[in-house]
């Protein structure tokens, strides 16, 4: 509220926009966003009421990911009992610490209902929207790329990724023509240094490497090659170079299929689980991130060897790692397995190929 209250109050130099917990760190959505909350809270005083936002916003939420997952078809309904009831550190985070993080990822479910939909121009909006209140939700885009390549090629996906740098621009006007480079440089702060004491899943390293630039570094092209590695050997299926997704798609060999919907959710959630699992640090709050997209990981393609107890038994100590505050070298130690354990599965679990490519296959 006090970051905000100094836009409203004329302030557009982001360099100049302060509050108790700090500087202002995220895009232009969220002085937006949080500016309506700050005049449908009394200036921030009405507590109930701002809890009260957020608890809709929570099974709005709910809403867009069971629509989700009924597309899919992949998971049995119980579990949808533990994505309910059984986090307290979800709870706290949408309705007792109103954080921005799951206005960012309402938005996010809302832009893969609309792909799901066949509507990418809407959802690449939508899309941008959610990058606009925090800067997590880029971890899908690599994924969000590799749909837009194989359903349009190149030069179809540069209109709808055009959507999204549009929307940026226009959202950061105001902010912009003030000070472009305070603006850029705080709300996209690729480079940002996190504390360690908030750390949740890097609690076992000395603080020293925790800090270290080295390790940055490592992380984040291990990062990179673990994308690449699922672009070319998971995602990638038709046989054809990964070149050819530039190709318009009725030039290519293969012709075209239209993406199933597990093609998109699983496509974007493993992006997405990546840049999770090879983050430089999680916070609390951050839990948002993934929570919602953890049971479709684990059970839409898994592994003969992972089995529904075994499934339950990560889904349970991933949320006792983010539960035990301040956090252990034991605590992240266990959360990092439980992530390997995911990583593995997604890597080894079948991933059939589309019956109309299986058909092509064997027809040649």
């Amino acid at each position: 509220m006090a970051q905000v209250e100094g836009v409203i109050n004329g302030t557009y130099d982001y360099t100049q926009l302060q509050g108790d917990t700090g500087p202002l760190v995220y895009p232009a959505g969220f002085v937006y966003i949080f500016m309506g909350l700050y005049y449908a809270t009394g200036q921030g005083t009405d507590i109930r009421m701002a809890q009260n936002i957020f608890a809709v916003l929570y099974l709005v939420t709910l809403l867009l990911v069971f629509l989700i997952y009924h597309q899919t078809c992949k998971v049995p309904p119980f579990v949808f009992f533990f994505m309910c009831c059984a986090s307290y550190r979800v709870h706290s985070i949408f309705v007792l610490r109103l954080f921005n993080d799951p206005v960012a990822m309402a938005l996010l479910f809302l832009s893969i209902n609309l792909f799901l939909a066949q509507r990418w121009g809407w959802g690449c909006c939508c899309f941008s929207l959610a990058v606009s209140v925090k800067m997590n939700v880029l971890l899908f885009a690599p994924g969000l790329l590799f749909l837009l390549l194989t359903q349009f090629g190149f030069r179809g996906a540069l209109p709808k990724l055009g959507i999204c740098a549009v929307l940026q621009v226009v959202l950061g006007l105001p902010f912009l023509l003030e000070n472009p480079i305070g603006y850029l440089s705080r709300s996209f702060d690729l480079g940002r240094q996190f504390l360690f004491r908030w750390t949740v899943n890097w609690r076992f390293l000395p603080e020293a490497l925790f800090l270290h630039r080295a390790f940055h570094l490592a992380l984040l092209a291990a990062h990179l090659t673990l994308l690449l590695l699922f672009a070319l050997c998971r995602w990638h299926r038709t046989g054809e170079s990964i070149l050819s997704l530039l190709k318009d798609p009725s030039k290519r060999k293969v012709p075209p299929q239209p993406l199933t919907p597990n093609q998109i959710v699983s496509t974007l959630f493993t992006s997405n689980f990546i840049g999770v699992c090879f983050s430089r640090s999680l916070h609390y709050q951050f839990y948002v991130w993934y929570f919602h997209t953890l049971p479709y990981l684990l059970w839409a393609m898994p592994a003969h060897w992972l089995t529904h107890l075994l499934r339950l038994l990560v889904l349970g100590l991933i949320e006792l790692s983010w539960n035990t505050y301040p956090s252990t070298s034991c605590s992240s130690a266990a959360l990092h397995i439980c992530h390997a354990v995911i990583l593995l599965q997604l890597w080894l679990g079948p991933q059939p190929f589309p019956k109309n490519i299986q058909h092509i296959k064997k027809a040649h």
